[in-house]
């Protein structure tokens, strides 16, 4: 490894709300790596320039949140199948002097759905249009999921179906006649308030139910959710999943990469990172 200190990051607008840094820094810590994970906030308006600036500095990794998800694209010297199906990028390797573009969102939210249950075969609800809803739904499909799209602008949710392949798009109050196993939201309804994008009627026992909001930890939709007997799972086990994927793919490149005994567990490590526990576990 470099003597010089590694330089990684998340590219987002606003910044003030990620819990990235955390994560990855406690992440590096509790690996020995010599490397740094900050939060560039970038306006749209930006990124070309910003992107530019990340490459003279020589950024090892880059993680990609709102809004430029669906734009960073543009910029990257290369984008890998997952990521140009899914039409969003998540994540960018330096690989050499290229910059890869890449996906591992559909990882975390999959992973996140099956630590309550197994999901191949359901029939599935994306609530949503956006760069998330797009990993979800490839994700799901790729566990043989039925997948409804529903979007408060259909057009949008129409034109996510046919790219990726999903069943149907249609209104968000189209939920309850749907009826379905497994229910993910990725809009931002509920970010910091008291307030669900479904009905409580809507929901039901036995449901499996991810809101990809992750402030407050138990958000309105989760609340009424597990009050109907559904299986909950909140946003910061999708954004922990798929930060140790985003770890995973970029050490792969480090001269002494971390082993596999030593990234088993470091989910753990990320989530505590994630709730500002910077305590280390008991040996």
């Amino acid at each position: 490894m470099s003597d010089a200190r590694l330089s990684c990051g998340v590219v987002l607008h606003p910044a003030g709300h990620t819990r990235s840094p955390a994560m990855h820094n406690a992440a590096y810590a509790a690996l020995g790596l010599d490397a740094t994970f900050e939060a560039f906030d970038v306006p749209p308006e930006s990124l070309a320039q910003a992107v530019a600036d990340f490459r003279a500095r020589g950024l090892r990794q880059l993680a990609v949140s709102i809004p430029h998800k669906e734009t960073i694209g543009a910029y990257v010297d290369e984008l890998e199948p997952v990521a140009r199906e899914i039409g969003a990028v998540n994540t960018v390797v330096l690989d050499g002097a290229r910059w890869i573009g890449t996906n591992t969102d559909w990882i975390g939210a999959i992973r996140a759905l099956e630590r309550v249950a197994p999901i191949d075969g359901q029939r599935a609800v994306v609530l949503g249009a956006g760069g998330t809803a797009r990993a979800l739904v490839y994700g799901l499909r790729a566990r043989g999921c039925e997948v409804f799209v529903l979007n408060r602008t259909r057009a949008r949710a129409q034109l996510l179906v046919d790219q990726l392949g999903a069943n149907a798009a249609g209104p968000l109050d189209a939920l309850e006649e749907l009826a379905p196993q497994i229910l993910v939201n990725t809009t931002s309804v509920g970010m910091n308030e008291d307030r669900s994008p479904v009905a409580p009627d809507a929901l039901r026992e036995g449901m499996i139910v991810l809101d990809a909001v992750y402030a407050p930890e138990r958000t309105r939709l989760l609340e009424d959710a597990r009050a109907r007997g559904a299986h909950t799972v909140g946003g910061k086990w999708m954004l922990v999943h798929q930060a140790v994927e985003q770890l995973r793919r970029w050490t792969t490149l480090l001269p002494t990469p971390p082993s596999e005994t030593a990234l088993a567990e470091i989910d753990q490590v990320m989530a505590r990172g994630f709730d500002g526990d910077d305590t280390p576990p008991p040996a």
